[in-house]
């Protein structure tokens, strides 16, 4: 018997879909050139700017990958080249990459290639590995293998971009002064101050003696660029590399009371041009970002080391860095912080900007820890997902019992991230809130409308190089929710991360990756005993071959599949044989040894999966189903 009422969640994520679809087409025929390129006409005076341009575009491949339409990916691609011509003729780039610049940024500009070499890894391959070899290469003029230390805090494609500012000056503007105070506060030259920012000590040669040459931490997000190389190629020096460059750091956070340090002089030594102070690098714990930053890039750098050698111990340097946040916190209203990102939590919080909750410590100086914020939950779900471990769960769990706000809650936000709505999405995998599907997709539709509406406000305007992020804001491709649901995984780590899922899917009749069309999954668990995921094809009519993956990079196996089908009545006991007029009397569990498993839809029907799970059994790779003969029971 056919389905005759599909979930509301079902019919609202390929309402998304669809939605979605019209959305990148307007934004590309207003926002966009013949060629690829944003509509932009002026130019860049600072080193700042070349991740604005890419970040627009950032999860449009990702959107192909879901399940988006075919000619996505083709436009992802142009933009790709489009934009990378832009910024060369800008003077941005030397040989498709950045020239120099700090990996907080240019973590945020590579996701873009990183999700197009899981969409074409035939194409993009020769690039990516040409990219990572900048760091991997010695001669590159990045790497010195010695002292395990990338050389300076801005680097790149151009071993003469030197320090972190053309001229005597930072370019620091005033509203980011007001907003993350200055670096360097401690010397003595500060001491009168305060001074004009044209003039400021802190801001001219002590910054760029100081600040300015050997390794910061945010480096650590170089490591997702390697990470991809090994990925595509398999080449044991990118996983050579991973493990000396991210094993260093490791080792320096043993030795600083297991919290990472944010410098390390061109001699290797932390704090050798700081004076001993283990804080005070470039984007490091003292500013301007502290956790924001160096959280972030470790956890990438962890992540990429863990899944090279398959030892999570390497998590370790950013568990007990995250612990040590969590044992200064407070309990506060956010009202009563002193965050340097208010504009963030105004959106984030909404009415709970009042509400007393758990509040940790971004930044260190000299003073001690400062600039409180409510939990960001990015890092320790990462955390999370990757080891499935009891450690890293009840992290979560206290995190969630201390907080004064409930974590069901789903606030009508979009940060350029695309992410922030980790806690609900954990509450829901907890069985604590069922309605999460619909209320998550609800929100996206309308963020969806929202950047639409926005696009027809912007459109017209000459951007200027001060409003370089507009397009950001306007960018109307939403895929938290769907990477949530569907593949039952995080939405990435923005600044350089690869992406985490425990499931993704192919189309086996048009033989690419994503979602067939009318074809809607929620995943409900994501425990390796019991990775659950409700698969329904919407088709009066059409059947439908998903095959469904084991993990983002092929890396699971699947070692068992139990499987039953939904009555407009309920769930029955096992998959319905539609030559006869009763069901099979029981569940049936089924071996499956592989990471593939080819699911054929009869229209209308929808079916549980309930899979067991062998996590990281198999080495990462950009394979697919249509590469190697998919294996494994077919439901």
């Amino acid at each position: 018997m056919p389905l005759l009422e599909p979930p509301g969640w079902a019919v609202a994520q390929r309402a998304l879909f669809d939605l979605l679809d019209h959305a990148w087409r307007r934004f590309a025929r207003d926002f966009t050139g013949p060629d690829g390129r944003l509509n932009y006409t002026g130019r860049l005076t600072t080193r700042d700017g070349v991740d604005d341009f890419y970040e627009v575009f950032f999860n449009w491949p990702q959107l192909y990958l879901l399940g988006g339409a075919d000619d996505l990916l083709p436009a992802s691609e142009k933009h790709w080249e489009g934009v990378t011509r832009q910024l060369t003729e800008l003077d941005m780039l030397r040989d498709e990459f950045e020239r120099g610049y700090d990996w907080f940024h240019q973590g945020e500009s590579l996701l873009l290639l990183y999700f197009l070499c899981m969409t074409a890894p035939d194409r993009w391959s020769e690039r990516a590995l040409r990219f990572a070899d900048l760091y991997v290469d010695p001669a590159k003029g990045n790497y010195d293998p010695e002292h395990r230390v990338i050389t300076r805090p801005h680097n790149g494609s151009d071993p003469d971009r030197r320090g972190l500012f053309d001229g005597d000056v930072y370019p620091w503007l005033p509203k980011e002064a007001q907003t993350y105070g200055f670096p360097l506060d401690w010397i003595p030259e500060a001491d009168g101050g305060p001074y004009p920012l044209s003039s400021d000590p802190r801001l001219g040669a002590q910054m760029r003696d100081r600040m300015g040459a050997g390794d910061t931490a945010v480096n650590l997000a170089a490591a997702g660029l390697v990470l991809n190389a090994w990925i595509l190629s398999g080449e044991d020096r990118y996983r050579d590399w991973i493990v000396e460059y991210v094993g260093a750091w490791r080792e320096r956070t043993q030795t600083h009371n297991d919290l990472i340090p944010d410098n390390v002089g061109p001699d290797g030594v932390v704090g050798s041009l700081l004076e001993g102070r283990w804080y005070g690098g470039h984007y490091g714990w003292s500013w301007p970002h502290g956790w924001h930053s160096v959280g972030h890039a470790a956890c990438v750098a962890a992540l990429a080391a863990a899944t090279v050698t398959g030892d999570d111990d390497y998590l370790s340097m950013v568990a007990t860095s995250l612990d040590t946040l969590i044992g200064h916190g407070k309990v506060m209203p956010f009202t009563d912080s002193d965050s340097s990102l208010p504009s963030k939590w105004v959106a984030e919080l909404g009415p709970d900007i009042h509400t007393p909750t758990l509040h940790l410590p971004f930044r260190h100086n000299d003073s001690g820890w400062f600039d409180y914020n409510p939990v960001t939950p990015p890092v320790p779900v990462a955390l999370w997902h990757h080891t499935a471990s009891a450690a890293d769960r009840t992290r979560l769990e206290r995190l969630r019992e201390a907080d004064g706000i409930d974590w069901r809650t789903v606030r009508p936000f979009r940060a350029k991230e695309e992410s922030g709505h980790e806690k609900a999405w954990f509450a829901f995998l907890a069985g604590d809130d069922p309605g999460y599907p619909e209320r998550i997709l609800a929100a996206a539709q309308a963020q969806v409308r929202h950047r639409l509406r926005r696009i027809d406000r912007y459109r017209d305007l000459d951007v200027p190089e001060a409003d370089i992020h507009v397009w950001q804001q306007c960018n109307p491709v939403v895929t938290e929710a769907l990477v949530q649901l569907t593949w039952g995984g995080p939405q990435v780590l923005y600044n350089g991360g690869l992406q985490q899922a425990r499931l993704r899917y192919h189309d086996a009749d048009a033989r690419r990756a994503g979602l067939p069309p009318d074809v809607a999954a929620l995943v409900t668990s994501i425990d390796p005993e019991a990775t659950t995921v409700e698969l329904v094809n919407l088709s009066p009519e059409a059947d439908r071959t998903v095959i469904v993956q084991a993990g983002a990079f092929a890396e699971h196996t699947i070692t068992t599949v139990r499987y039953t089908v939904c009555e407009d009545d309920g769930w029955i006991g096992d998959m319905y044989d539609y030559g006869h007029t009763e069901p099979a009397a029981t569940e049936t569990e089924e071996s499956c040894d592989s990471v593939f498993l080819t699911v054929r839809l009869p229209a209308s029907t929808r079916i549980r999966l309930t899979l067991r799970l062998q996590l990281r059994t198999n080495a990462p790779s950009y394979r697919t189903p249509f590469d190697t003969p998919a294996q494994g029971a077919a439901a």
